[in-house]
């Protein structure tokens, strides 16, 4: 019989992919200006090194988890992982800026797919009453990464060169595939039974798609003003552009804090923890005008922001589980393609906000409006759910909820 430790130390395991994984997406906004001399390039045609990488997780997400779909989860984390040491080794050893620009695509192909089936993983070795914090404790790693990975990682790459930083992220990775091969134990992580096509019926589900429409709209609600958050601080709270990267280290610090209380919260009441947590965020978004008048409101807006929108990240994140119950590797990994459409989305939203001359923190407002729409979406999720319950005979109804995870028999929370 396993130890009771081994749940947390495999979930420490997935946490350590997650940090590389969270390093490796955000450093590269803090290296622009080294890579772009380096390579003798434009900063705006260093930027497309971030759209790359992004380009890279909405395309890889989906398609690995398919066409790995009855690959042992286990294996596959180890590979993905192994992809993304790859992806960040061509980025060290990249002679040209199109070399760079493909290894950046290649790094992020296994990120979303690794989040999703990870996610599957945790829920899978803990109580169906820990599933959320379990999620929450891989997330850690991400959030972690925002305090610790990027600011590190980014003073790597000013004092020994930007290529030294990619070096170190590998070196991450490597450890985190020793830790997923030592401390992922085969006993509780079986090969998935549904297939492609189940994975792929699974996605013609309404509900799969309101809950991923709910991802897109809350986390485009973070990343309208969080894409801007530096001219807010400089230009309104007054902030000297030196104190931004600290002022971005509070918003880790209350992602962090958020993502851990949303996880306890969601494995009480998931439903209620995803419609506080958006509402909540439009309440900072639409106070942010305010907040961002005096130097010490704006710093306290920046960590507010990050625990309103991370709370929302475990709940979201079990919410497409659970109308993928049979199937939930696909659908768990299409939602994070759809985070990082978020971000995309959002920035281009907030953007349109400023270009209109509707002042500085205008994105911010957008994105307290994404978040309302966020909420009726989540909103119409529940009520499809409800109707479909309530349609449900009662035996099936006790097949529905038996068929939540997996080999599991829970009560579903809403």
């Amino acid at each position: 019989m396993l130890s009771r430790r081994t749940p947390t130390l495999a979930l420490l395991a997935l946490a350590v992919g997650a940090f590389g994984i969270g390093t490796t997406e955000f450093v590269m906004m803090g290296l622009l200006p080294d890579v772009a001399d380096d390579l003798g390039i434009s900063i705006p045609s260093a930027g497309h090194l971030v759209s790359a990488y992004a380009l890279g997780v909405v395309t890889g997400a989906p398609l690995l988890a398919a066409v790995t779909a009855r690959m042992s989860r286990r294996k596959l984390l180890i590979g993905l992982m192994a992809l993304f040491v790859a992806g960040n080794a061509l980025s060290a050893f990249a002679p040209t800026y199109d070399y760079l620009l493909a290894a950046r695509f290649l790094s992020g192909l296994p990120h979303g797919a690794f989040f999703g089936v990870g996610a599957v993983v945790a829920t899978t070795m803990v109580a169906p009453e820990r599933k959320a914090r379990s999620v929450s404790l891989m997330f850690l790693g991400l959030t972690v990464a925002n305090v610790v990975g990027v600011p590190v990682a980014t003073a790597m790459g000013q004092q020994l060169g930007w290529r030294a930083t990619f070096l170190g992220v590998s070196v991450i990775g490597v450890v985190a595939i020793g830790a997923l091969a030592l401390l992922i134990p085969n006993a509780r992580v079986e090969t998935p039974v549904a297939g492609l096509r189940g994975e792929l019926a699974a996605l013609r589900s309404v509900p799969v798609w309101l809950a991923l429409g709910t991802t897109v709209a809350g986390f485009g609600a973070l990343f309208s003003a969080y894409s801007y958050i530096t001219p807010m601080l400089t230009d309104s709270a007054g902030y000297k552009d030196s104190s931004v990267t600290v002022l971005l280290a509070l918003f880790g610090v209350g992602a962090t804090i958020g993502n851990l209380l949303g996880g306890r919260l969601a494995d009480h009441a998931m439903r209620g923890t995803l419609f506080g947590g958006l509402a909540s965020l439009a309440v900072v978004l639409g106070a942010f005008p305010l907040l961002m008048s005096t130097v010490w409101s704006a710093a306290l807006a920046v960590m507010l922001l990050g625990m309103a929108a991370f709370i929302t990240g475990s709940p979201l994140q079990l919410m497409v589980m659970e109308k993928a119950s049979t199937a939930p590797s696909l659908a768990s990994s299409a939602n994070q393609a759809a985070f990082n459409l978020a971000n995309a989305g959002g920035a281009w939203v907030g953007g349109l906000a400023l270009a209109a001359g509707f002042g500085v923190t205008s994105p911010a407002l957008v994105g307290a409006g994404l978040a309302v729409l966020g909420l009726g979406v989540a909103g119409a999720a529940h009520v499809v759910d409800r109707r479909a319950v309530s349609g449900t005979p009662s035996a099936g109804r006790e097949r529905l909820v038996a068929s939540h995870v997996p080999g599991q028999a829970e009560t579903v929370r809403h």
